[in-house]
């Protein structure tokens, strides 16, 4: 386990996951979502989440995440997935309530006073990539340059017959 800060970070092991076609055997109705949801009403659903969000603990942990560079779109993404993981309400309940909750989110980090408050997953993603991508690119092109120039610095190999090549006869004289 890894400490990183206040949070613990278990290791990744590759042989900790499901076999596959193990779902076709498991008994049906065994996972929460696998059940009617708990709630179908929209709004009972985000007056909840409202009451949950805004509790002090539960906030504060938004705005740290909003501060650190989080994006807002992440963690809606993560509220409505463990939602529907849990049972809560179906997908297409989720993706009715995102827009409501990135408003709330947004609203809470704003108030908060967050300096850069990213909305979308592609405020990460986009400049970091286009920034990448140019590096690599100068690095190719070094590399490439690089490479000539040790070719050209190489002793060049006689070019001979191969060597499954017909020997050639030696007469005598």
């Amino acid at each position: 386990m890894k400490n990183k800060g206040n949070f613990t970070e278990t290791e990744y092991n590759e042989f900790d996951a499901p076999i596959p076609g193990q779902s076709l055997t498991d008994t049906p109705g065994n996972a929460p979502w696998e059940h009617p949801p708990q709630y179908t009403d929209i709004e009972e659903i985000l007056e909840g989440l409202y009451d949950q969000i805004t509790n002090g603990e539960f906030s504060e942990q938004i705005i740290a995440m909003l501060d650190a560079g989080v994006p807002v779109e992440a963690i809606v993404r993560v509220i409505t997935f463990g939602g529907f993981t849990q049972g809560k309400y179906t997908p297409d309940v989720g993706l009715m309530i995102v827009e409501p909750l990135m408003k709330l989110i947004s609203a809470i980090g704003i108030r908060a006073g967050v300096s850069q408050l990213k909305l979308s997953l592609e405020d990460l993603s986009t400049r970091d990539f286009i920034k990448d991508i140019a590096e690599l690119k100068s690095a190719n092109k070094e590399m490439s340059q690089i490479s000539e120039e040790i070719k050209q610095e190489l002793p060049q190999p006689e070019q001979g017959p191969g060597l499954l090549a017909r020997p050639q006869s030696q007469e005598v004289a």
